[in-house]
């Protein structure tokens, strides 16, 4: 049976480091005394130094050739008492996503005989959406055939990328000449919220702009996708919720998460790993919710101090871009892995569930 390879992947993100400025303004915006000392703990603790955003943290122009572009700033687009609206949340989406992705696909540096065999465009995004889409920029930008199959992965959240993954894996072994362009594309720090409640807050604290584009064929090279599997915790459903509202997209990301999933990975991690056990896999690839879920990931499945390193330093030089960031860890992983390597690659959304993958480097 034909084998699908992830050959390569690249990520990017905006300009702007918005980390620093979004603990600065949500500090101001929550009132109660007592919570402020509360949610600099916390954001002390969250295992992030760096976010990005497709928002500017200060008015500025840039330069670019003989024209000028114009940057929003965050501080007049989130207005206390005054939030934009969706649509205007729209409108920056349909601006700065185009621009952003790409920049990725610049630097996953296709060959023209790799553009003129792409067939297949597979999109994931959740924090945006418009038509004609992101699929139609990224086949103009890269001049792609018009042919091409496109299809649009909407509103998966964080897991995403994986359920993309086995999309692309289908079509390789259906069609082995098929070469598969996946892009995962989030503007995350667009859904930020006027709010008092802390757990909201705090949701909002780990999130950032980012953008993985790979391309997936049968040509051996990479990491080869072995299996995948998914599994829904019971009882978890209203844990994270993802929803159109009017003022933005509202999410509820709970504090028991990292709870449930340690507990589910420590229940059934022998089903996820599939005929692996824990020793046989250096390469994790775990979606770094946040630091208490990777610590909740270690605990689960009784990991070595040092096994999601990859997954660490991604949260902490981008924080969580919902479904481009396990691929943010997995080029991470590429970039070192040793033939023969085994790996799982895991990401947790809405359910409350986990998607996995195990796969091997070639």
């Amino acid at each position: 049976m034909t084998l699908a390879y992830i050959n390569r992947i690249a990520t990017a993100v905006p300009d702007d480091d918005v980390h620093d400025a979004f603990v600065a303004f949500a500090d101001q915006m929550l009132e109660d005394p007592r919570v402020q000392p509360v949610f600099r703990r916390m954001a002390a603790r969250s295992g992030i130094r760096r976010r990005f955003s497709v928002l500017t943290p200060s008015y500025r122009m840039r330069e670019a050739g003989q024209s000028t572009e114009f940057t929003v700033n965050a501080h007049e687009f989130y207005t206390r008492g005054s939030f934009p609206d969706t649509a205007k949340r729209m409108q920056i989406f349909e601006r700065f996503a185009p621009r952003l992705a790409q920049r990725t696909l610049d630097k996953l540096r296709l060959t023209d005989d790799e553009r003129r065999g792409v067939t297949h465009v597979l999109v994931t995004s959740c924090t945006g959406l418009y038509a004609p889409g992101l699929d139609f920029d990224i086949i103009d930008h890269l001049g792609l055939d018009t042919t091409v199959e496109r299809t649009m992965i909407g509103f998966m959240g964080c897991y995403a990328a994986i359920n993309g993954l086995k999309q692309a894996r289908h079509i390789v072994r259906s069609e082995p000449d098929a070469k598969v362009l996946l892009v995962n594309l989030e503007l995350c720090t667009l859904h930020l919220q006027e709010t008092q409640d802390l757990e909201q807050v705090l949701s909002f604290l780990v999130f950032g702009d980012g953008c993985a584009a790979s391309l997936i064929s049968a040509e051996p090279t990479g990491f080869a996708m072995d299996s995948f599997r998914s599994v829904l915790i019971p009882e978890t459903r209203e844990l994270i919720t993802w929803r159109i509202r009017g003022v933005g997209f509202d999410m509820l990301l709970s504090g028991k998460v990292p709870g449930e999933i340690g507990k589910a990975l420590a229940a059934s991690g022998d089903e996820v790993l599939g005929r692996h056990s824990k020793e046989d896999i250096t390469l994790w690839g775990v979606h770094p919710g946040g630091k208490s879920v990777l610590d909740a990931v270690e605990r689960g499945l009784g990991l070595p101090s040092d096994a999601l390193a990859a997954s660490r330093q991604t949260l902490e030089c981008f924080g969580n871009m919902s479904s481009a960031t396990v691929m943010f860890v997995l080029e991470r992983l590429m970039q070192s892995a040793q033939p023969g390597e085994n790996g799982c690659a895991m990401s947790f959304g809405p359910g409350l569930t986990a998607e996995t993958m195990l796969f091997h480097a070639v």
